[in-house]
């Protein structure tokens, strides 16, 4: 299970960092409300668009669904795969941003 730490960044960015504190990707608004996910050198890797519910639906760099978050209680949210089973969560963390634990 592998550890990331997501905190806000500048102009509506989100950084992502792995257990060691190595930065892993970034996210940031895009067109038309979706949000553009890149790896740490800043290559596109995929997108996410809000679903229904509060849900957010995950699609990779070619445009194929790869899974989704939904929220739950708490600001707690639970990560799904293309197939719908749950393959982690997300808690907000104590100094802002939030933390996440997740099989990938």
């Amino acid at each position: 299970m592998q550890k990331i730490k997501s905190r806000p960044g500048l102009f509506g960015t989100t950084i992502h960092y792995d257990e060691k504190g190595r930065k892993i990707g970034e996210s940031r608004p895009g067109l038309f409300g979706a949000t553009v996910h890149t790896d740490a050198k800043g290559k596109t890797v995929g997108k996410s668009y809000g679903g229904l519910f509060g849900s957010t639906n995950h699609y990779d760099a070619k445009g194929h669904r790869v899974g989704r978050t939904d929220p739950g209680l708490f600001g707690t949210s639970t990560h799904r795969d293309e197939k719908g089973r749950q393959i982690g969560k997300s808690t907000p963390s104590f100094w802002g941003g939030t933390d996440t634990k997740i099989d990938i």
